[in-house]
């Protein structure tokens, strides 16, 4: 089965690498999760994989595409960690705006019912993204990633600005996704909130200095880091202890 992205002997940034020769191959219909502190990596990991810039050394390829051709980001749909919509724009007219972008129908029924599932009221959609807090406008990029049907969501710190309530009906929509599809979405999850991680992902990459330091489930890194938490796995893996 082709990998939904390989990348190989990946090296970003000379003379001081942001990314130094990473490898990783994440299985179509994987949730798969990246973690590591501030500049660890993971954003400079997913702009290489959305051909945001080139890497000096190695390949990346999108479910057998290499990256850097258009067709391949064809079966993405990207949210950034920081997230801004045009202030002006209605929560509907933004919505619209996106599916025109990913050439797919607007259904209002569509959104309303993700709407519901991440406790969003239908105000929103009348209301211009300038006037949403932080939270809000999260759950409208999150909302117009789920309703592009794209068969691999990169989600950068899809959390940002969600409350406790918001995270769990995120993570419980997540999962109801990937067992309503067929085939399941793919899912690259970058995240700070390690209990996200390890609630959501079939395995894990802990990203530290640019260089990937583990690659499992997160069973697999509590196991080789001698733990009883991922939060302490992680600790021992980026400490050496």
């Amino acid at each position: 089965m082709i990998s939904a992205v390989e990348i190989l002997d990946v090296t970003l940034g000379n003379p001081n690498p942001r990314l130094s020769e990473v490898n990783l191959k994440i299985a179509s219909g994987e949730y798969f999760g990246l973690i590591g502190m501030n500049g660890a990596g993971k954003t400079s990991l997913i702009k290489c994989i959305l051909d945001f810039c080139r890497p000096e050394q190695g390949e990346i390829s999108i479910f057998g595409q290499p990256a850097h051709k258009v067709a391949a980001r064809a079966p993405i749909a990207y949210l950034p960690e920081r997230f801004q919509a045009a202030a002006h724009l209605r929560g509907e007219q933004f919505l619209r705006r996106i599916m025109q972008l990913y050439q797919v129908p607007y259904h209002q029924g569509d959104a309303l019912e993700l709407f519901d599932s991440l406790s969003l009221t239908p105000t929103a959609l009348t209301l211009p993204l300038g006037k949403h807090s932080k939270g809000m406008a999260q759950k409208i990029g999150l909302i117009a990633c789920l309703l592009s049907g794209r068969q691999l969501l990169i989600l950068d710190e899809p959390m940002s600005g969600l409350d406790p309530y918001a995270r769990v009906k995120l993570k419980t929509l997540l999962q109801a996704r990937r067992h309503a599809n067929t085939p399941s979405p793919t899912l690259v999850l970058s995240s700070h909130m390690l209990v996200d991680v390890e609630t959501l992902c079939d395995r894990i990459a802990i990203l530290h200095q640019g260089q990937l330091q583990f690659i499992g489930s997160p069973a697999e890194c509590l196991q080789h880091f001698a733990a009883d938490s991922l939060e302490s796995a992680y600790m021992n893996c980026i400490t050496g202890t």
